[in-house]
C-alpha cells in the first residue's frame, strides 16, 4: 500500500475539499444513527400505548434521579450538565403530543426529515469526493505523462507504447477509484459504524463487547485475502497491457490485415488474450466473494450472538451471562430491539467496506505500476553544469562509437568520423547498416556504449538535450503528423511563427500548391490521426516545411523524399541545395538523386564506415556505391 497512499497524499492538498467531506460524512453518519433511534420512540408508541410526551417526561425523571450531587467542583459540572438536559427534555415535551397517534406521526414525520437531510449532506459528500479524486487524477496523469516525456527512447519501443497506455488509462483509473472509495465510503461508512457501535454501547456496552468476540477472526481472514486479491490485481493489469498492444497492433495494421484475409486469425489470437484476461479476472471475482461472504458471515455472527445472550438474559429476567454482568438491571424488549437495530446499522456499513477492501486492493496494484514507471531514472539526462550550445553550424565528429539497442547485438562497431561546420554529407549503405543508428545518437536519443560524439568540440552528453535539439531539424521516412491543421503541422516546434512564414515555408518545401488547391480547407484542413488524410509524398512535404520553418543550424533527412514523385523530389532537391547553403546536414538516402548537392558521401556496410569520399572518388573505387548508382542496391534492399 506504499505506493497507494502516495497517490493518496496529491489528493491532501485539497484541504478545504477534504473539510468538506469529513462535514458532510460526520453528518449522514449522525442522521444514518438518528434514524435508526427512530425505532425506539415508535415501539414506545405502538407496544406501549404512550406519547412523546410521557416517553420524554420519563427520560427527565430519569436524568434528574441520576444526577450527581457534589459539592466537589471537579465533578459540579456533570450535575449542571443533567440539569440542564432535565430542562430541555421537559421543555420539548410540553409541545410533544399527548397522545399515540399524533407521536407516530411525529415520528414518521421526523424518520423522513431525517432521511431527507441525510440525503442531502450525502449528494454533497459524494460531489466532493468525485472532484477530489478527479483532481488527484488529474495531477497525477499530468506528473506521469510529464515523467514519460522525459524517458529515453527506448522506453518506448518493444510494445511499451501498449504497456504504457494501459497504465496511463486503466491504471490510473483503478487509482482514482480508489480514491473515490477512500474519501468516502471509507470515511462515511466507519463514521455511520461508529455513530450505531456508540448507540449500542449506551443500551449494554457489556453486550455489546460480547457480540463483537468474533472481530478478530473476521480481519485476520480479510489480511489473509489482501494479498491474493493484490497479487490477482497485478496480473489482470499485465494481461489487460498485452490486450492494449494486441488491439494497437491489428488496428494500426488493418489494410494488411484486410490485404492478406486475416481477420480470422487475428481474431483468434485475440480471443486468446481476452480468454487469459477473463481466467485472471474470474480469480478476482472469486477472491472478492470470499471478502464479501466473510463479511456477512461476521455480520451474522455478531447479531446471532447478541440474539442469544440478549434473548436468555430477557426471558430469564437476569442480568448476568457466564458470571459476568451485562446489565445494572433486567433488560426490557423494548431497548433491546433497538439494540439489534443499531447491530444491522452497524452490519451494512460493514458489508459496504467489503467492496471498499476489494477497490482499494485494486487500487494499491495499480498504484505499484503506476509509481514503477515513475520511479524510473531516465538513462539519458542533463548534466548538472552543462556546456554552452556552439552558435550556427559546428563541426561534428565520431571519435571511435560503438553502439548496440541490445548489449549482446552491437549495430554500430568503432566508427569514426568528422563532419566539417556547414557540410553536407550523406549516409549510404544496405538496410541495417546503422545509418538511421547515427541520426538517433546525434539527437541523443541514445548514448554511444563507447566512444565520444562532439559538435563544435563539446560531447553531446555535456550539453542539454534541449539546447542541442532546439538547433537540429529532422525529416523522417516514416513521417510523423498530428490530428490537427496542415497549419499548425508544419508551425509544430515553432509555436509562435507566423501563418505568412508558414506559407513561405510550405512553398520552398513544394507543399504549397496541393494544399491550397487540393484540401477542401487549405492550411485549416484536419489532416487526420497520423495525417492519414494525406498521401505518404504529401505528408513528407509537410514534415519538410516544418524543419524548414524551424530554421536549424544542423539538418538531419532520413529518406526524406522516399515518397515524392521525381519532378517534385528534383524541385525539392533545388530547394534544399539553397537551404542547406551554410548548414551542416547529414542525408540518410538509397536514392542517387540527393546526392548530386552532398559535399561528401560516407558508406557504411555491418555498422562500419568503409569509405569517405565525393561521387567521382566513390565510382572509381567502391564497389557498393557502383552497385547503388546502376540501381542494384534497390532490387537487393
Amino acid at each position: 500500500m506504499k505506493n497507494y497512499f502516495r497517490a493518496v497524499r496529491i489528493s491532501l492538498k485539497y484541504r478545504w475539499n477534504l473539510v468538506g467531506i469529513l462535514l458532510t460524512s460526520f453528518m449522514v453518519a449522525v442522521l444514518w444513527g438518528a434514524n435508526i433511534g427512530a425505532v425506539y420512540p415508535f415501539m414506545r408508541v405502538v407496544l406501549d400505548g404512550g406519547s412523546i410526551q410521557g416517553m420524554l417526561l420519563k427520560q427527565a425523571e430519569e436524568v434528574e434521579g441520576s444526577q450527581i450531587v457534589s459539592v466537589d467542583s471537579e465533578h459540579s459540572w456533570l450535575a449542571s450538565g443533567g440539569t440542564l438536559l432535565a430542562k430541555q427534555l421537559r421543555r420539548l415535551a410540553s409541545v410533544a403530543p399527548t397522545k399515540p397517534f399524533p407521536s407516530l406521526i411525529w415520528v414518521v414525520i421526523f424518520l423522513f426529515t431525517g432521511t431527507l437531510i441525510k440525503c442531502l449532506f450525502l449528494a454533497i459528500s459524494m460531489i466532493l469526493v468525485e472532484r477530489l479524486a478527479q483532481l488527484a487524477t488529474l495531477d497525477l496523469r499530468n506528473q506521469f505523462f510529464r515523467h514519460t516525456m522525459k524517458m529515453e527512447l527506448s522506453a518506448f519501443g518493444d510494445g511499451r507504447t501498449s504497456d504504457l497506455m494501459s497504465r496511463f488509462t486503466n491504471d490510473i483509473s483503478a487509482i482514482k477509484d480508489g480514491l473515490t472509495v477512500l474519501f468516502g465510503k471509507s470515511i462515511r461508512e466507519p463514521l455511520k459504524m461508529t455513530v450505531c457501535l456508540m448507540a449500542a454501547a449506551l443500551i449494554s456496552w457489556q453486550l455489546l463487547l460480547f457480540s463483537l468476540v468474533v472481530t478478530p477472526l473476521a480481519f485476520l481472514a480479510m489480511y489473509v485475502l489482501a494479498k491474493s486479491i493484490k497479487r490477482a490485481n497485478h496480473r489482470a493489469m499485465e494481461e489487460m497491457a498485452v490486450v492494449y498492444s494486441r488491439l494497437a497492433e491489428s488496428f494500426s495494421g488493418i489494410k494488411l490485415v484486410k490485404a492478406y484475409t486475416m481477420e480470422r486469425v487475428e481474431r483468434s489470437r485475440f480471443l486468446k488474450t481476452a480468454k487469459e484476461l477473463y481466467r485472471k479476472s474470474i480469480k478476482i471475482a472469486v477472491y472478492s466473494s470470499l471478502t464479501r461472504s466473510n463479511s456477512e458471515i461476521f455480520g451474522v455472527s455478531v447479531i446471532c450472538l447478541a440474539l442469544v445472550a440478549s434473548g436468555w438474559l430477557v426471558l430469564s429476567e437476569q442480568t448476568m451471562l457466564f458470571g459476568i454482568a451485562m446489565a445494572s438491571q433486567p433488560l426490557e424488549i423494548i431497548p433491546v430491539m433497538l439494540f439489534y437495530g443499531f447491530l444491522v446499522g452497524v452490519s451494512d456499513p460493514a458489508r459496504k467496506l467489503t467492496d471498499v477492501f476489494n477497490q482499494l486492493q485494486r487500487a494499491a496494484a495499480a498504484s505499484d505500476r503506476v509509481y514503477t514507471m515513475l520511479d524510473r531514472v531516465p538513462s539519458i539526462t542533463d548534466p548538472k553544469q552543462p556546456e554552452k550550445m556552439p552558435v550556427g553550424p559546428a563541426t561534428i565528429e565520431f571519435d571511435h562509437v560503438s553502439f548496440g539497442y541490445d548489449a549482446h547485438k552491437p549495430v554500430l562497431h568503432n566508427v569514426c568520423l568528422r563532419i566539417e561546420a556547414g557540410e553536407t554529407i550523406a549516409l549510404i549503405g544496405p538496410n541495417g547498416c546503422g545509418k538511421s543508428t547515427v541520426a538517433s545518437l546525434l539527437l541523443r536519443f541514445y548514448d554511444p556504449d563507447g566512444g565520444a560524439i562532439r559538435i563544435g568540440g563539446v560531447d553531446l552528453r555535456e550539453l542539454r538535450r534541449r539546447d542541442l535539439r532546439r538547433s537540429m531539424g529532422l525529416v523522417l521516412q516514416s513521417t510523423v503528423l498530428f490530428d490537427d491543421t496542415v497549419a499548425d503541422n508544419i508551425r509544430y516546434g515553432t509555436p509562435h511563427a507566423s501563418d505568412a512564414e508558414v506559407v513561405e515555408a510550405a512553398k520552398r518545401a513544394q507543399a504549397h500548391e496541393f494544399i491550397v488547391t487540393r484540401l477542401a480547407k487549405g492550411y485549416d484542413t484536419i489532416v487526420g490521426e497520423r495525417g492519414d488524410c494525406l498521401s505518404g509524398g504529401q505528408r513528407q512535404r509537410i514534415a519538410l516545411a516544418r524543419t524548414i520553418l524551424r530554421n536549424p543550424s544542423l539538418m538531419i533527412l532520413d529518406e526524406a523524399t522516399s515518397q515524392v514523385d521525381q519532378k517534385s523530389e528534383q524541385v525539392i532537391h533545388d530547394t534544399l541545395r539553397e537551404f542547406l547553403r551554410d548548414r551542416t546536414a547529414v542525408i540518410i538516402t538509397h536514392r542517387t538523386m540527393a546526392l548530386e548537392f552532398c559535399d561528401r558521401i560516407v558508406v557504411m556496410e555491418d555498422g562500419h564506415v568503409t569509405d569517405v569520399g565525393t561521387h567521382k572518388e566513390l565510382i572509381g573505387r567502391s564497389v557498393f556505391y557502383q552497385r547503388m548508382v546502376n540501381g542494384e542496391l534497390r532490387r537487393s534492399a
